[in-house]
C-alpha cells in the first residue's frame, strides 16, 4: 500500500468521524455544547473550532506553497486564522458546514497529490513566526495524528456529557480483504 493510499484512508477516516462527532453535538443544547470542560480548548465547541481552525491552517499552507493543488482552490473563501483559539464562527451549523467543505477538500487532495510529492520539501512560517521545513508526507502525518489527537479529546468530553459516539475506529472502515 503507499502513502497515497494511507492518506485517503486517513482523509476518509477524518470525514467519517467529523460527521459522528457533529451528529454528536448537535444533540446538546447550547449551554452544554459551550461548557468549559477543562479541555485545552475548553468546551466540545472550542475543541471542534480547533480541529477546524489547523486543518484551515495547514491546508490553506499547502494550497499556497503548492499552487497546483486545484482541490485546495475551494479553501479560498475560508477564513484564515491567526490564532489556534480563534473562533471563526458563532454557532454549530455555520461551523459544520465550513468542516464539511473543509472534508470534502482534504478527500479530493488525498486523492490528488502523487507519491514523489510527498517526498518534496515544504516549507512555512508557523503563527509564532518560525520558519521550518519538512517532507511534505511527515506534515500530513502531522496534520492526520493532530485530527485524531483533538477528535479523542472530543469523545472524551461527549462521554463525559453522557453522549456516545458510538464506535470509532478505523478498522471500522478499511476494506476486507480475500
Amino acid at each position: 500500500m503507499t502513502m497515497t493510499s494511507h492518506f485517503a484512508h486517513l482523509a476518509a477516516y477524518n470525514q467519517w468521524m467529523n460527521r459522528k462527532l457533529y451528529d454528536a453535538a448537535a444533540t446538546l443544547p447550547a449551554d452544554r455544547l459551550h461548557e468549559d470542560r477543562g479541555a485545552f480548548f475548553g468546551s466540545v465547541f472550542g475543541t471542534l473550532v480547533h480541529i477546524v481552525i489547523a486543518d484551515l491552517i495547514w491546508f490553506k499552507r499547502i494550497g499556497a506553497n503548492r499552487p497546483g493543488f486545484t482541490s485546495l482552490r475551494c479553501l479560498d473563501d475560508l477564513p484564515r486564522p491567526t490564532s489556534l483559539d480563534q473562533y471563526l464562527c458563532a454557532t454549530l451549523d455555520e461551523l459544520q458546514a465550513m468542516r464539511a467543505k473543509l472534508d470534502a477538500a482534504i478527500i479530493a487532495f488525498a486523492a490528488e497529490v502523487r507519491p514523489a510529492q510527498l517526498e518534496e520539501p515544504f516549507s512555512w512560517t508557523s503563527i509564532k513566526g518560525v520558519a521550518s521545513t519538512k517532507l511534505l508526507g511527515d506534515v500530513l502525518l502531522h496534520v492526520f495524528n493532530h485530527q485524531t489527537h483533538h477528535r479523542g479529546q472530543a469523545t472524551t468530553l461527549f462521554s463525559q456529557l453522557g453522549v456516545d459516539v458510538g464506535p470509532t475506529d478505523i478498522l471500522l472502515l478499511l476494506p476486507d480483504v480475500a
